[in-house]
C-alpha cells in the first residue's frame, strides 16, 4: 500500500530546521488544477469533521499560524472558514499587547481566547511573537524570553491535557515572493486595507527574523506538538497543505464522536418516548 505524501512537515524536534534549506516554492510535484480539486476534496471532509466536532462537544480545536508579513495567514483562514461550521468557528488576530494586556504575563491575553469544547478558533499570529517579534525588537531582556519556551510548551501541554487539538503553522514564504506581494498590495484597491508602513520596516530585519523564527520553532516542537512548515509562496498548494494536516489529525476523533452523538441521541429519544406516551395516554 502507498503511503499517502503529506505536503505539509510535521517539525518533530529530532532536528534543528533551517528555513533558508527549505525551498518556499515546494509544490510536492502537483500542478495547481490537481491541488485545487484535492483541496476541496479535503475541505468537504474537514466540514463533516468540523461539524462532529461542534456536536460532540468532547474536544475543541486550535489552529495557531506564523508567519512573515504577506506569507497568507488571512488568506489561508479564509479558505478554512469556507468549509468550517461558523457556528463554532472564530479568529483572533494578535497585535501589540494593549497596556491592559500588557500589565499581566504574556499568556494572559492568548489564555482567555483559547477554544472551549466544540469550538474551533484560529490564531493569526500568536504568544509566539513574544519570543519571535521581542527578540527581533529586543522588547524584552534576553533571560525573560528564554523563559518563555519553556512556558509555552507548559502551555500548550495543559491545553491539550484538557482536551484541545493543537495545531501549529509556520507558513514559509521566500523573500522574492515576499516582495512581490507587498508591491501587490498598492496596486490594488481591494488590499489597500493590508498596507502597512510596519511590512516595509520588517524587510531589512530578514535575517533575525529568521533566526528568531528557527530558535522558537526549534524549541517549541516535539513529536506531541509539532510545528508543521507549509511552503507558502503558491497560495494554493499552502491552502491545501494546511487543510490536509487539519483532516488528518481530526480523523482519529471521528468514530469517538460519532459514538458520543449515538449516546446522546439513546438518551434523547428514551426521555422523549416518555414524554410521548403521557403525552398520547392524554388526548
Amino acid at each position: 500500500m502507498t503511503r499517502r505524501r503529506t505536503y505539509a512537515v510535521a517539525l518533530d524536534g529530532s532536528r534543528k530546521i533551517e528555513l533558508d534549506r527549505i525551498d518556499p516554492a515546494d509544490t510536492a510535484g502537483l500542478d495547481k488544477d490537481r491541488g485545487v480539486v484535492k483541496l476541496d476534496k479535503l475541505g468537504r471532509e474537514f466540514a463533516e469533521l468540523s461539524n462532529l466536532l461542534a456536536f460532540a462537544q468532547q474536544h475543541s480545536l486550535l489552529v495557531i499560524f506564523q508567519g512573515r508579513d504577506a506569507s497568507g495567514k488571512d488568506g489561508v483562514i479564509r479558505k478554512i472558514l469556507h468549509y468550517a461550521n461558523v457556528l463554532n468557528a472564530r479568529v483572533h488576530a494578535f497585535k501589540v499587547p494593549t497596556v491592559d494586556e500588557a500589565a499581566h504575563d504574556f499568556l494572559w491575553r492568548i489564555h482567555k481566547v483559547t477554544p472551549g469544547k466544540g469550538n474551533l478558533v484560529l490564531f493569526n499570529r500568536s504568544h509566539y511573537e513574544d519570543v519571535i517579534a521581542a527578540r527581533v525588537h529586543n522588547l524584552v531582556p534576553g533571560p525573560v524570553r528564554k523563559q518563555r519556551y519553556a512556558q509555552i510548551n507548559e502551555f500548550e501541554r495543559l491545553l491539550t491535557a484538557s482536551g484541545t487539538i493543537v495545531l501549529k503553522f509556520y507558513l514559509h514564504i521566500g523573500r522574492d515572493e515576499q516582495y512581490k506581494r507587498l508591491l501587490e498590495r498598492e496596486e490594488n484597491p481591494l488590499t489597500a486595507w493590508k498596507l502597512a508602513v510596519g511590512d516595509w520596516r520588517e524587510l531589512p530585519l530578514w535575517d533575525q527574523t529568521t533566526v528568531a523564527y528557527e530558535d522558537a520553532i526549534n524549541r517549541c516542537t516535539s513529536t506531541q506538538l509539532p510545528f508543521h512548515l507549509v511552503p507558502a509562496d503558491h497560495k494554493w498548494f499552502r491552502n491545501l497543505a494546511v487543510m490536509q494536516r487539519l483532516v488528518l489529525a481530526l480523523r482519529p476523533y471521528r468514530a469517538g464522536w460519532l459514538n458520543a452523538l449515538k449516546d446522546v441521541r439513546r438518551s434523547a429519544l428514551k426521555e422523549i418516548h416518555h414524554i410521548r406516551r403521557h403525552v398520547e395516554h392524554g388526548k
